[in-house]
């Protein structure tokens, strides 16, 4: 204790060292920050103008009421199934895919030449670079109009995302399990399954549920350019201004994406249990 006393007092260092890389890294996002609110052509004094808010409010009050009548919402609720299933569907397919490309796209371990490593990121960043919709409107040549060539479009782009997100967790997992398993003269495939895997499995399962979230939202959107489901019926009713019928097929979209957050957060609770 008097040793602690005796040492000598130390200053809180600096907010900003020259020899800090952070702080540097820091100072450029903030320069890009200013630069960007400098070059874009920002109209905040039109926004917040009182002419804009009359007319944001004349534009909502267009959507009252909404149209609740059977046949409508029986109308919705098959769209609303249809993209429940281009999610799921999409997603399931996604993280069959992504796995079988994480697992070359990661190296086991440190004496591992990994030779196909490189060109199946290179794979997997092609596939997530591209947009959901521009991948639907490329397959709706294909695939037609219609939910299939959205749940492809969907498992395209996750597979991307979902292939990367595993290969990192399988290259992070804790190599002492593995390791043991190959000193006993084991084979690849059977460590991976035994070892690897089951550290891995709720990582795998969380991004694979964090992922289906984003898809209920992009499924929403596919429809837009034919792909079927909610966004179809919200495309097709908005451009022909009938508001009471967009009020409600936005209802069932906001619906259903608060359910699947509610069943992927208690999924993901359980998991962790």
């Amino acid at each position: 204790m008097n040793e602690a006393a005796n040492q000598p007092y130390r200053l809180p260092p600096r907010l900003f060292n020259a020899r800090c890389t952070a702080c540097w890294m820091m100072l450029a996002i903030a320069l890009l920050v200013a630069a960007s609110f400098w070059t874009l052509d920002l109209q905040w004094r039109a926004f917040f103008s009182t002419e804009a808010a009359r007319s944001m409010g004349r534009f909502i009050g267009e959507f009252f009421p909404p149209d609740l009548s059977p046949a409508f919402l029986a109308k919705v609720a098959l769209a609303t199934a249809e993209t429940l299933a281009m999610s799921a569907l999409g997603t399931v397919l996604a993280a069959m895919l992504g796995l079988a490309l994480a697992l070359p796209a990661a190296r086991m371990h440190e004496g591992d030449r990994a030779w196909a490593r490189a060109p199946t990121r290179l794979l997997l960043n092609a596939l997530r670079s591209i947009p959901e919709l521009v991948w639907a409107a490329l397959l709706l040549i294909s695939a037609g109009l219609g939910p299939f060539a959205g749940t492809l479009a969907l498992a395209c782009h996750t597979t991307g995302v979902l292939g990367r997100l595993f290969a990192e967790a399988i290259e992070n997992a804790p190599p002492g399990p593995a390791f043991a398993l190959r000193a006993q003269g084991i084979g690849p495939g059977r460590v991976f399954a035994y070892a690897t895997l089951p550290q891995v499995l709720p990582q795998l399962a969380s991004y694979t549920l964090y992922r289906w979230e984003n898809n209920i939202r992009a499924a929403a959107v596919l429809g837009v350019v034919g792909a079927g489901g909610l966004g179809q019926l919200l495309a097709f009713h908005m451009g022909l201004f009938h508001m009471g019928k967009t009020c409600t097929v936005l209802g069932a979209m906001l619906l259903l994406v608060a359910l699947v957050d509610v069943l992927s957060y208690a999924a993901r609770r359980a998991m962790t249990r």
